[in-house]
């Protein structure tokens, strides 16, 4: 029941995009875009399930290396890993792009062993809904718990009622304001899960949180010229949009508005570009379990890319520019506060702007970081590290304003003021 349901909920997505040609992109943006993931991926580092599972919804050659090697990898991670240290999240998402590659996330087999992930997935989600239940919040995010359900109910598993329930009371809660990102995840579960609830009411709880989500996002579109959230949080945004017509019907999308704001923006991060993809050729994560694998080999928007080559260190020399940066703690411990002045080549990032400093001013400015798919993250300056037990984490800004973009990609401008402060979320 669960499959033909979705089947259907698929053929009515794909029937609304089309209805309207501005709901899908040209092809000529579609294929730079795929191109650009694909030449992102780095055989010296971990495979990123989602690159995979836009790769595989935007039609990119199921057949070649690139995506060959990242259906491997994931699949070794996942029997590696998926146990011992993984996220639910992060197992979910593997959930997701071994689904968009037609493999069995219930029979994974990789370095000679096989592992049940969904069941491993049940097991992560529960705890997570422990902690919802017993504290309010989830053992990680609201957001992974939204990946979680979706991931379940895309794989027909018979978890994902539960956590629907605690989403959609979650997003109805006005006194628990919810990111775009986290809306947008949330959404597309319930969007999948609402034609399994066993109850009227059930049903009906879904129904207003899906409306309250959409609406909210056709307001906020409306108001700002397209823009929902951040250029960051677009790809989920329209994802949730496209998925989500019926419960804002009669209400259209003008998704040429929305599509405008997402073309004037020059996607350079993976992780952005592998959750906009979808959405420009009018698919969301909704489409994972519905895809043809042996047709989406002649999906493919142009010729095959060959792997990225590499590229060579010498350039024209840069200017030099000034950053201001300073670091502020008055959450834990000793409240400190440090100032200082780096000069850094034009166009470099905030990250090399923190190395410059901690290479001046080891003592104050040394910082530690971890790689994760939306790239590197800093977990710890001064010696102080974020924890998600205390819900503490360092948030840069500019000008008093969050950055939309992570140190890895965001360039701060000549004369700017960075930000670290030691935050609570």
């Amino acid at each position: 029941m669960l499959g033909v349901a979705l089947g259907i909920g698929v053929l009515l997505a794909l029937v609304g995009c089309t209805a309207t040609e501005d709901c899908v992109a040209p092809q000529d943006k579609v294929s730079q875009l795929l191109q650009h993931l694909e030449e992102s991926v780095n055989f010296e580092e971990a495979a990123n399930p989602s690159v995979l599972l836009a790769m595989n919804l935007a039609g990119g050659d199921s057949n070649g290396p690139i995506h060959k090697w990242l259906l491997q990898e994931i699949k070794d991670e996942a029997v590696r890993r998926a146990q011992k240290d993984m996220t639910s999240g992060q197992v979910a998402l593997h959930v997701l792009a071994l689904l968009s590659s037609c493999q069995d996330p219930q029979s994974v087999h990789a370095l000679e062993q096989t592992l049940d992930l969904i069941r491993v997935l049940q097991q992560k989600t529960d705890e997570e809904m422990a902690k919802l239940e017993a504290e309010g919040i989830p053992k990680t995010t609201l957001y992974s718990v939204g990946l979680d359900t979706l991931a379940l109910c895309l794989a027909e598993a018979d978890g994902a009622q539960r956590p629907s329930k605690a989403l959609a009371k979650q997003v109805l809660n006005p006194e628990s304001p919810i990111s775009v990102d986290t809306q947008a995840m949330v959404a597309l579960a319930l969007a999948c899960t609402y034609n399994y609830m066993e109850h009227q009411n059930e049903q009906d709880l879904l129904w207003d949180a899906l409306w309250t989500v959409s609406n909210s996002f056709l307001d906020e579109q409306k108001e700002r010229n397209g823009m929902i959230g951040n250029i960051y949080s677009m790809g989920l945004a329209l994802q949730a949009l496209e998925a989500t017509r019926k419960f804002y019907a009669p209400r259209e999308w003008d998704c040429a508005q929305a599509f405008s704001r997402v073309y004037a923006h020059d996607y350079q991060q993976p992780m952005a570009i592998a959750q906009v993809l979808p959405a420009l050729v009018g698919r969301s994560y909704l489409d994972v379990a519905g895809l043809d694998c042996a047709a989406t080999k002649n999906m493919s928007p142009g010729r095959q890319l060959p792997l990225p080559p590499v590229l060579g260190t010498h350039g024209i020399p840069r200017a030099l520019i000034q950053v201001h940066y300073s670091i502020t703690n008055t959450l834990q411990g000793i409240p400190f506060h440090y100032f200082i002045l780096v000069e850094v080549p034009s166009d470099s990032t905030l990250l090399r702007v923190m190395e410059v400093a901690a290479q001046e001013d080891p003592q104050n400015f040394s910082f530690q970081m971890e790689q994760t798919s939306w790239g590197p993250y800093v977990t710890s300056i001064h010696g102080l590290a974020g924890s998600t037990e205390d819900r503490t984490y360092w948030q840069f800004l500019s000008a008093g304003n969050a950055l939309d973009e992570g140190v890895g990609t965001y360039k701060p401008q000549d004369g700017e003021h960075i930000e670290a402060v030691f935050s609570t979320y």
